[in-house]
């Protein structure tokens, strides 16, 4: 088994589904006392959100690519950064070490077309719904992604950092981001995306009226197939 390294703590809500998820789905492949072997950096998300809210990606680049380097040098074989907006910086991280990165977008992207979506509504951070590098990554990979309308766009934004990021879950926010997804459907999309590792906290794919991808889930199995590969 290869030793996958994690780049964690953005949020820390997120980091421990990862942790549940690579290792339920080692167990569930080789069984018994079977778990993941890894290593984990897990960043101070706080300055790194001010950070981002401040459109600073390269002091976040560096922040994520020395974490990517204490990883390698304890033994990572692959980094995995857990969240979909950090992979903004994939390009810096990526330059920062030997080991390949594990893309999220690839995984999503992957686990759409297998379950015939092609136009997905993508449900995530401000940032990962406004910026390029994210949906240019999924229309390279044959998807026509979808977003909300701004005003959804900028309400789903703070569910994520004020609510879900600081571990509040409220039934009220599930209602709003449920409508959101009523009016995407009404919109033409055949999918759904949770582009943001804490969507699933708040959502259930298989409860979704749509074919749904959780990013972290996919990450995960794409992580795990590379340690197993």
């Amino acid at each position: 088994m290869k030793t996958l390294g994690l780049i964690g703590g953005i949020s820390a809500e997120s980091t421990a589904v990862y942790y549940r998820e690579l290792t339920r789905l080692v167990r569930e492949r080789l069984g018994g006392l079977h778990s993941c072997e890894l290593v984990m950096w897990s960043v101070d998300f706080a300055p790194v959100a001010e950070l981002q809210a401040r459109d600073d990606w390269d002091a976040t680049g560096a922040i994520l690519a020395e974490a990517a380097r204490k990883l390698e040098a304890a033994g990572a074989q692959a980094i995995v950064i857990c969240a979909n907006t950090m992979h903004l910086n994939a390009p810096q991280i990526r330059a920062a070490v030997r080991a390949p990165v594990i893309h999220i977008a690839d995984a999503t992207a992957a686990a759409l077309t297998a379950r015939g979506v092609k136009r997905p509504l993508l449900l995530a951070t401000r940032f990962t719904m406004e910026k390029a590098f994210y949906r240019d990554r999924l229309a390279e990979l044959g998807l026509e992604p979808l977003t909300p309308e701004k005003a959804d766009r900028d309400r789903l934004h703070t569910i994520i950092y004020d609510e879900l990021c600081q571990g509040v879950i409220r039934a009220a926010s599930k209602a709003e981001v449920l409508a959101m997804i009523a009016r995407g459907q009404a919109a033409g999309c055949d999918g759904i995306v949770f582009g943001c590792t804490e969507i699933g906290l708040l959502l259930d794919p298989a409860e979704m009226p749509l074919p749904t991808v959780d990013t972290a889930v996919a990450h995960c199995e794409a992580a795990v197939d590379f340690a197993l590969g």
